[in-house]
């Protein structure tokens, strides 16, 4: 359906609803389908207290996405008589339907917040996916390499912050955040302020063991959770893919991102 080309490239979330099967008489045969979002929908698989319990269910799970969720695919079965619940006013076709109701992939977001060595070349890598990537960085002549990057196919958005946790406000629920700035005080502010979110996919930071054991301690005493300090992950990337080099490390972070996403 177009209409689901168009809310993916307008990043919006939605649900397919397909009338997967039909026994007996129904308003609409089986293959019908429509597309709701949070506050409209597109098409009609016939109507009555049918669509209304698959449109009501469909944001539900667009709740459920949008607090940070992986929302399945789910079957409803419908019975359409005088005797059947309902919520929305009787059908009385005398059928019975099956409703398949499908979450639309919406592009990942992903914020690099340190466009250093290391951040560059994870721009680089994840510039080549279909994501949402905000990249961040005090230093405007950081940010300028970008320029000298292939054409992306993500849609990449710069941001020269002083204060990153500016920038990190603004991303949406479930974004996936990296931080890995020139500065530690930069970072454990960061690692702060994302935690208070509450919200994000995941938090990863760069540095070594013994870099997060101090930080831990710190955002343990600036009032966090333990439970909620471990949410972050430090060191990053994958245990398998050890190395220094700074591609190295994008690599074994984005592949770890990477498989995350699928």
């Amino acid at each position: 359906m177009d209409t689901a080309a168009t809310l993916r490239a307008q990043r919006e979330p939605a649900v397919l609803v397909t009338l997967a099967s039909v026994r007996g008489h129904a308003p609409r045969e089986a293959g019908a389908k429509m597309i709701v979002t949070d506050e409209k929908d597109f098409g009609t698989i016939g109507g009555g207290n049918l669509e209304m319990t698959a449109v009501t269910r469909a944001r539900e799970m667009l709740t459920e996405l949008g607090a940070g969720s992986h929302a399945e695919p789910e079957m409803l079965t419908l019975r359409l008589n005088d005797k059947a619940p309902a919520k929305h006013g009787r059908q009385c076709c005398g059928g019975e339907v099956t409703v398949l109701l499908e979450p639309l992939p919406v592009a990942a977001s992903v914020a690099i917040f340190g466009i250093g060595n290391i951040g560059l070349e994870l721009t680089r890598i994840l510039a080549r996916h279909d994501l949402d990537l905000d990249v961040s960085d005090s230093r405007p002549e950081q940010l300028a390499e970008i320029d000298r990057l292939e054409p992306p196919v993500a849609n990449v958005r710069r941001h020269f912050a002083v204060i990153g946790e500016e920038v990190l406000t603004t991303l949406p629920a479930g974004a996936h955040v990296y931080i890995m700035t020139h500065d530690h005080a930069e970072d454990l502010h960061l690692c702060d302020a994302a935690l208070r979110r509450g919200d994000l996919g995941t938090i990863g930071l760069i540095g070594s063991s013994a870099k997060w054991q101090r930080f831990r301690k710190a955002l343990i005493a600036e009032g966090h959770d333990p439970e909620a300090v471990d949410t972050i992950t430090c060191p990053i990337g994958l245990p398998e893919l050890p190395g220094k080099h700074p591609a190295t490390i994008a690599v074994s972070v984005a592949a770890d991102l990477l498989g995350r996403l699928a």
